[in-house]
């Protein structure tokens, strides 16, 4: 009789996977890079942008900063851990999400980005707030479908 508590054998992997867990992790560098320059923005740099831009830097509270760093560097090591076949690159993703929806909360619903930046402003974070979905999807379906190791 065969033993029920053993894990599941590995199935084979789409060939696609390694293509998607690259684009995932080419995806969350440029989040690290986009959060490096703004962390990096010299009082000059910020003096160059209009008014009403400096003011929406200016406004940006801890939380929001602190949860833009969790989800790009939460994203980037669940990429990395997408990338080793690693089960843990969910709870990564899911991180990642839940710091983006923390993030978005701040630019939509407390933030006057809208007014400075106009509609044309919430496209690349709609983008970001759906990617950080699919993420969490795509590692949730690797990991019903047996395509990682344990270890």
């Amino acid at each position: 009789m065969p033993n029920r508590t053993e894990a599941p054998e590995i199935v084979a992997i789409p060939r696609w996977f390694r293509f998607a867990a690259t684009l995932a992790l080419l995806w969350n560098l440029l989040g690290v890079m986009a959060f490096i320059d703004q962390m990096m923005m010299t009082s000059a740099t910020l003096a160059e942008l209009p008014q009403s831009q400096q003011d929406l830097y200016a406004s940006v509270p801890w939380w929001a900063t602190a949860a833009f760093a969790v989800a790009v560097f939460t994203g980037t090591l669940g990429s990395l851990a997408l990338l080793m076949k690693k089960p843990i690159c969910y709870k990564l993703f899911v991180l990642s999400f839940v710091s983006v929806v923390v993030q978005m909360f701040h630019l939509f619903f407390i933030s006057n980005s809208y007014e400075v930046y106009g509609p044309a402003g919430t496209i690349m974070p709609i983008m970001v707030l759906f990617i950080a979905l699919v993420l969490v999807r795509f590692a949730a379906k690797a990991n019903n479908n047996h395509w990682f190791s344990e270890s």
